[in-house]
């Protein structure tokens, strides 16, 4: 699953985020700390700067997610961003490692270690956790084959132009693919795999919070209630209830909780609108 993205110039020094992280983790309970989870995927600077086209694929995705799960190697942060973005792009790269293939032993004894807190997402990190560290990577390689490859087709099929209309390819993917060359992300050539699927999505959210093409706040609302909001979290209650999920049910949770923190984090005034509001 592969998608081209064309990076605009990085945000400047004085450029403040819409986001107030401080109201989100009190509205969520209190999200896991992302020192403890993941280290946020970092590039070189040069990579953003010098190169106008970048691949944003489910194997640089799987490379990414190497360095999340080994916090030791080290890089230069791209731009700045806040502490609630990190945790966001971290959040939707795990997500989006796990759906786009079965993790191999290494990476379960990483995901293994995993902590968490009391909270809802903190408990779902913890259940993942377990569940890793319980299973083998044979056993969940068979799991993901039913869920998603299957002979024919799997349990699942997470796009959204299946959940919104019952078929795929369907206007859902036009009004995306729209919208994706508008944000200068294009589909690479001989991709043949459709956009919306829920890893493609993930990436995309994941690159807009970690902020390796220029978006705001409200620009990821858009995108996020526009193209996600309406059907990603219906999947992973899928995900949850699949006949075939034993550690993937566990994903399903994770998904299902944290898309359920970033509408409740959409909803949240901006720093700009709360500041207004303090004028007023």
């Amino acid at each position: 699953m592969t998608v081209l993205i064309r990076t605009g110039p990085p945000k400047k020094e004085n450029e403040t985020s819409d986001w107030r992280p401080e109201e989100v983790v009190r509205a969520i309970g209190g999200i896991l700390n992302p020192a403890d989870l993941i280290e946020p995927p970092q590039l070189p600077v040069s990579k953003l700067t010098k190169v106008p086209v970048r691949t944003l694929s489910v194997e640089a995705v799987m490379d990414l997610a190497s360095e999340i799960l080994w916090p030791e190697v080290g890089h230069e942060q791209p731009v700045e961003i806040d502490e609630f973005d990190a945790h966001r792009a971290q959040e939707y790269s795990l997500l989006a490692m796990l759906l786009s293939r079965s993790p191999d032993a290494a990476t379960l004894k990483r995901i293994a270690k995993l902590r968490g807190d009391a909270s809802p997402l903190g408990l779902a990190h913890l259940a993942l956790a377990q569940a890793a560290g319980n299973a083998s990577a044979e056993r969940i390689a068979r799991e993901y084959f039913t869920l998603f490859i299957g002979v024919g087709r799997g349990e699942l099929l997470p796009y959204g132009s299946y959940y919104l209309t019952g078929f795929l390819n369907e206007r859902p993917l036009a009004r995306l693919r729209e919208d994706l060359r508008a944000h200068g992300i294009e589909r690479a050539e001989g991709q043949v795999e459709p956009e919306d699927h829920a890893v493609t999505l993930c990436e995309i959210m994941a690159g807009m919070a970690r902020g390796q093409f220029p978006t705001t706040g409200r620009i990821q609302q858009g995108f996020f209630e526009k193209h996600l909001a309406s059907w990603i979290g219906r999947f992973f209650v899928d995900l949850e209830r699949a006949a075939a999920a034993e550690f993937y049910r566990q994903v399903g949770t994770l998904g299902r909780l944290f898309l359920e923190t970033e509408t409740e984090a959409f909803r949240l005034p901006t720093r700009t609108e709360a500041r207004n509001r303090e004028e007023t």
